[in-house]
């Protein structure tokens, strides 16, 4: 295997490649939430784990706020206190504004800061692309276990390839 010596930078990913990957799966995720029964949604849960409306709250609360952040510089709270009234209609008009949300800051990302080292949350330290990874990550997880939840329902979740 040849190695290549070139010490030029190339770019493996844009930044409207790595939001149209999230926002990918940000609608792969919606498509979860709506597989759900409203009642399964808020209530459904197997071995100890949150039902997946808490799951997907916690979603909402990192995905606008750690975007504004990093545009910002300003610290956001952690808050979960996202007003979904128990309905899943709520939560998916909720879902859908923090996409619109996401869409708004992301152009305001400047190239250079992908690399800049920040505190999320004024807790978890690393750069900004490694804090969005953690975003999209965390939401796989998640997304994860709802299809776990998905299947004990005996429903056949979204195929997780179509993002």
């Amino acid at each position: 295997m040849e190695t290549n010596t070139n010490t030029t930078l190339q770019t493996v990913i844009t930044s409207e490649e790595l939001l149209a990957h999230w926002q990918g799966h940000r609608n792969l995720t919606r498509r979860v939430i709506e597989a759900f029964s409203e009642k399964d949604l808020f209530n459904f849960s197997i071995g100890g784990m949150r039902p997946f409306s808490e799951m997907v709250v916690e979603l909402l609360a990192i995905a606008t706020p750690g975007i504004k952040e990093i545009v910002t510089g300003k610290t956001a709270a952690f808050n979960e206190d996202i007003n979904h009234e128990n309905k899943k209609e709520k939560l998916l008009e909720i879902w859908d504004k923090t996409t619109e949300d996401i869409n708004a800051y992301w152009p305001q990302i400047k190239p250079e800061q992908f690399h800049d080292t920040i505190k999320s949350f004024g807790e978890y330290e690393g750069t900004v692309w490694s804090s969005i990874f953690y975003f999209i990550d965390n939401e796989i997880h998640h997304r994860g276990q709802a299809y776990v939840y998905l299947r004990a329902l005996n429903i056949e979740p979204p195929f997780f390839y179509e993002r």
